[in-house]
């Protein structure tokens, strides 16, 4: 009985050793595991936060480039911004003529200003066939053709082919002449008429005849040169038959039917037809005699008289009586001569009736009823109606008789 409680308790014993190592190796297996849980948990939250810290690199990254796109395109933006800021302004030109230096804000000007130096048209008339470098030109070119006038002046009305001719029509009424020679200070309303004007200073004559070589300052005055070579009279005068070859000419001769006289003399406010006979007439109170004979010296106010005073020394006569075959030196004084065989006298004093075959004889008539006396002696002040009659009395106080007795 000892002996089987003894073996009983020895088999309590050992299998509550074996128990407790059982315990023991659950114990130590379930901590294991729980550490190998953690660990596990421990691994896989790194790992998310690894993967964390990825996106959230992505994420500064792609907003880096992001801001550094916006930030590049708003500086594009602003540079182009600029760029036409400073084109419409005008503060900064882009492109440069090779040639002459002038510079424009857009290729599109300088190509258009290109052709001004390689003498290009592109665009024709279909019509006329006359060529331009502008479009517009050409434009403004078929209102001819088609008679349209979409600008009228708001002032008087008329009505006018282009916006450029308008603002240029408008300086008439404005009396702006905005275009001044800077060598003589006169002014102009249009750039082509200063160009023109500058001739005169430089002396330039591009327009020469193709026939005889001589050249002018204007296209006009060469147009009416070639005439001269024609024999072309285009114009007729419908009252009397005569014909000119100039529009302004016969335009002067209409004022000896009309009695127009718009030319008046500011200082003694006497009247001419012709502008050229005002610019004459004003040297009688100047006192200028610009045409000077190179061969006496004599001095005239006058082209023409210049011209027939040079044929006494030359001794031409080119124009002859068909009467009695004398040689006059001019035209108009060959008309005057003719009055000696026709007894015309054309000229008639209003206040007395007497009557005239020169118009200079009848102004010098007129003194015996104004009583004027223009001819002064600046010795002794007495006063004359002809320039003859104070010549002759010169002699008193000079003591010279220029007259001899050919037989004592």
């Amino acid at each position: 009985m000892a002996f089987i409680k003894e073996e009983t308790e020895d088999m309590k014993m050992e299998f509550i050793k074996e128990e407790t190592e059982d315990i023991k190796i659950k114990e130590k297996f379930k901590v294991k595991h729980e550490e190998t849980e953690e660990q596990t948990d421990l691994m896989a939250l790194k790992e998310s936060t690894h993967e964390l810290n990825e996106r959230e690199e992505e994420k500064k990254h792609y907003n880096k480039h992001h801001d550094f796109m916006i930030g590049e395109r708003l500086t594009q933006a602003k540079k182009c911004s600029s760029q036409k800021k400073a084109q419409k302004t005008g503060t900064k030109s882009y492109f440069t003529c090779q040639q002459c230096g002038k510079s424009f804000d857009q290729h599109r000007n300088l190509q258009v200003h290109t052709r001004i130096h390689t003498g290009e048209k592109p665009y024709t008339c279909q019509q006329c066939g006359k060529s331009f470098s502008q479009k517009g030109s050409l434009i403004a070119h078929m209102r001819i053709h088609t008679g349209e006038s979409p600008f009228a002046c708001e002032q008087c009305g008329k009505s006018i082919s282009g916006k450029g001719n308008l603002g240029i029509h408008m300086r008439i009424h404005t009396g702006e002449k905005p275009f001044i020679c800077q060598q003589c200070g006169q002014s102009f309303t249009h750039k082509g008429s200063l160009k023109v004007h500058m001739r005169i200073h430089t002396g330039e004559k591009p327009h020469t005849c193709q026939q005889c070589g001589k050249s002018f300052t204007f296209k006009g005055n060469l147009a009416a040169h070639v005439k001269v070579h024609t024999q072309e009279k285009a114009y007729t005068c419908q009252q009397c038959g005569q014909s000119f070859t100039l529009k302004g000419n016969l335009k002067v001769h209409m004022r000896t039917h009309t009695g127009e006289k718009p030319h008046t003399c500011k200082q003694c406010r006497k009247s001419f037809s012709q502008k050229g006979s005002l610019i004459a007439h004003m040297r009688t109170h100047t006192g200028e005699k610009p045409f000077t004979c190179q061969e006496c010296g004599q001095s005239f106010t006058v082209k023409g008289n210049l011209i027939v005073h040079m044929r006494n020394h030359t001794g031409e006569s080119p124009f002859a009586c068909e009467q009695c075959g004398k040689s006059i030196s001019g035209k108009g004084n060959l008309e005057i001569h003719m009055r000696i065989h026709t007894g015309e006298k054309p000229f008639t004093c209003q206040q007395c009736g007497q009557s005239f075959t020169h118009k200079g004889n009848l102004k010098v008539h007129m003194r015996t009823h104004t009583g004027e006396k223009p001819y002064t002696c600046t010795l002794c002040g007495n006063g004359f109606t002809r320039e003859r009659n104070l010549r002759k009395h010169m002699n008193i106080h000079t003591g010279e008789k220029p007259f001899t007795c050919d037989q004592c």
